[in-house]
Formats: structure tokens, sequence, C-alpha cells
């Protein structure tokens, strides 16, 4: 009999559990390191089957198992598999499909974790590397076309939520036999879904929207088996093992996911319509207004535009500092995500780590700030923002 088909709210109560033996409620944590087989033939299984969950814990888990199963069915995806933090993520994906002399294919803008890896790492090991500007998708299809192994965008991406065209990019990749893969960590599960779009791989922070009480560090890979495979390879000769306890705080965390992300959403858009109509506010970049030049795309591949978004405030850097220390309820610290507001003035946050021609690259502007709406009342939000504004 096929299996019925299950909305998002519901898989996120329910998807993980695969043992009707099992009648807790809550998931165990399996802190065991290593498992004991039992016969010889049960040991040869366990130690060459990918990803076995009772061998050895860099090899995979019960706790992450679970977890794993969780997020490939909210991604529509075959198979996922942990590791200890999004960057673990991006790295075994990226060093276990590409090889020296392999083209790879990548965004202006990333995350500056992973433009790190593509301009820096990656070139030392013989990889070669072509950034191009995501919204220009002639361009990104341009250079996929030009022999790449792998093409890799995010969308949105940070600060300036800027959209990739998804469906454009996987057609691209696969006309030219690269392998496509998507950082869906500034969207989610719920409000995008890039393997839809014909994208290979797709990577997270769980530490983000998945987890959603700044209280644990995780990421997540979402492919085919055979991918999978492959980047599983990777990923234990790296290390990147995630704690059993952060895996069981990552599923109580994703119970309340859709509650959290389209409160998220909500705040977002009311923030957004608020502040582009504040004689203050130079501009705000958010692909849910009707004005952002990319609306129509992000309506065509999301169902959410997301809890983030970024302004540019009149008055240059010094008055965004000002602006910045005045909120109350934004806090200010780095990631998104959570249940509580953020704010990062951008170009301060990556001072030290960009120079000044690659923050213009990545449109990090002296006056750009990154707010990550949570799930605190609308009212309260526009309130806080509202007296930093008149008092900066």
């Amino acid at each position: 009999m096929t299996a019925p088909t299950r909305r998002p709210d519901t898989l996120l109560i329910h998807a993980d559990r695969d043992d009707a033996a099992d009648t807790a409620l809550a998931p165990a944590i399996h802190t065991s390191v290593t498992y004991a087989a039992g016969d010889a033939a049960e040991f040869a299984e366990m130690a060459t089957r990918p990803r076995h969950p009772r061998f050895y814990t860099r090899y995979g888990n019960p706790t992450h198992e679970r977890a794993a199963r969780l997020i490939a069915r909210l991604e529509g995806g075959e198979a996922a598999l942990m590791t200890a933090s999004g960057m673990g993520a991006v790295s075994a994906v990226l060093l276990g499909l590409l090889g020296a002399g392999d083209l790879a294919v990548a965004q202006t803008t990333h995350y500056m974790g992973t433009t790190r890896l593509f301009t820096e790492l990656l070139p030392r090991f013989g990889v070669r590397v072509e950034l191009v500007e995501q919204a220009d998708t002639a361009a990104l299809v341009a250079a996929i076309g030009r022999g790449a192994r792998l093409v890799m965008v995010e969308t949105p991406s940070n600060p300036t939520m800027t959209l990739t065209d998804l469906r454009a990019v996987a057609a691209a990749a696969r006309a030219a036999g690269a392998i496509s893969v998507a950082d869906n960590t500034f969207a989610s599960p719920l409000n995008q879904q890039p393997l839809s779009f014909g994208i290979d791989v797709v990577v997270h922070s769980a530490t983000k929207y998945l987890g959603g009480h700044h209280d644990l560090i995780a990421g997540a890979v979402v492919a085919r088996e055979d991918l999978l495979d492959r980047i599983w390879q990777s990923a234990i000769a790296l290390g990147s093992t995630l704690g059993a306890f952060d895996a069981w705080l990552l599923l109580r965390g994703m119970r309340t996911l859709s509650l959290r992300v389209a409160r998220a959403n909500d705040n977002a858009i009311t923030v957004a319509r608020f502040l582009e109509g504040h004689p203050q506010v130079e501009a705000v970049h958010y692909p849910g207004l009707p004005g952002h030049p990319q609306h129509a795309l992000a309506r065509a591949q999301m169902r959410g535009f997301g809890g983030v978004l970024s302004v540019r405030l009149r008055g240059g850097y010094d008055r965004t500092q000002r602006f910045v220390s005045k909120l109350r309820l934004f806090t200010q610290a780095v990631s998104l995500g959570g249940v509580e507001s953020l704010v990062v003035h951008a170009a301060a946050m990556v001072r030290g780590t960009l120079d000044d021609e690659q923050m213009q690259a990545a449109g990090i502007a002296p006056n750009l700030v990154r707010l990550a709406c949570g799930i605190e009342a609308a009212d309260d939000l526009l309130a806080d923002l509202a007296q930093a504004l008149e008092r900066s």
C-alpha cells in the first residue's frame, strides 16, 4: 500500500518514527560511540555498509538517523546525513564531489565560510573556481556550460537576500553533466524545496531554522542515495561528527518548525513594509515585497519569503552603528532562525574577513543592516525599530 502524503506540519511530528516496537513518544539519546555485533558476519556487514546507524558513531548513530530521516522527508529527498555544523555539510559535499582539475561554479555572494572554501581552500587542491553574480542567470548558465563539474548556489543569499533561479541552474547542470548543490538554510524546507526544481544536493546549517533555539550547532545534507554515499565518505574522513545530544535537541526543535517559520515569515513581511515606507530608510531587501526586483522569481519558487531581510539606512556607517546600538528587542548577535530577533551591522561583522573589494562584490554597503525576525509580537518589533530610528 502506498504511504499517504502528509503535510509538513504532520511530518514534523511523525516522519522520523521507524520502529513500531518503540512506544516512547520522545526519541532516545543514543550516546554510545560503538555498538556490538552478534557475530563475525554481522560485524563485516556493519563495517562495510555506508551510514550504518549501529557500528561507530562517526559512521552514523540512531539519533542522527532519526533527524536525517525527518529532514529528508521535509526536503522531499531520498536520504540525508548529519554533520557537526553547516560548514561541515558544505565541506563534505565539496570535498566529496570535486577533485583536482575540476571546474566548480559558485556565486559571488555566499555565506562567508563557503566563499572561503571556494576562494582559498579548493584552489589549493587544484580545483578551478569561477564565481558568478547569482542574479545573472544567463552568466550562471554559461559558466556551467564551460565544463563545470559542480555548481553551488545559495538562495536567498546572505545578507542581500538576492535570489538564484533554481530551475534554470538545475537544467543547465543536467545538460552539462554537473552536480547542482543548493544551500537552503535561509529559506528552510518549509519555504522552499530545491530538489523539486531539479537540484541534486541540498545543504543546511541546521543550527538556524531547523534547530530554532540558538542552542545547538548542526549541519545536514540531503541527496540521492548514490550521491550521499560518496559525500558520506568525505564526512567520516573529515570527522565532522554531530553529537548525540545535539541531534536530539535538533529533533526537539524541529517539532515546532512550521509554527516558528510561519511567525517569522509574517514578522519579516510586516517589518519590511514598515521600513519600506520610513523616510530614514534608503532601501529594503526582502523578496516578499512587490518592489523587490526578483519578486516574481520568489513567488515562483518559494512558498514563504523567510524571516530575514536587510535594509540600508540613510546616514552612512556611523549612523548605522548608532541605530543598531539603540535597538532593544533585536539583539546584536550573529546567526538567524531562532525564536529571538537578531540584528547585525553587516559591514562591521565582516570587517577583517573581507576586504573593501570583496565587500563591494558581495553587495555589503557600509549602511547595510541584516534583521533576522524571531517570533515576538510584530507590534513590539515595529515599536523597537521606530524608537531606534528616532534616537539614532
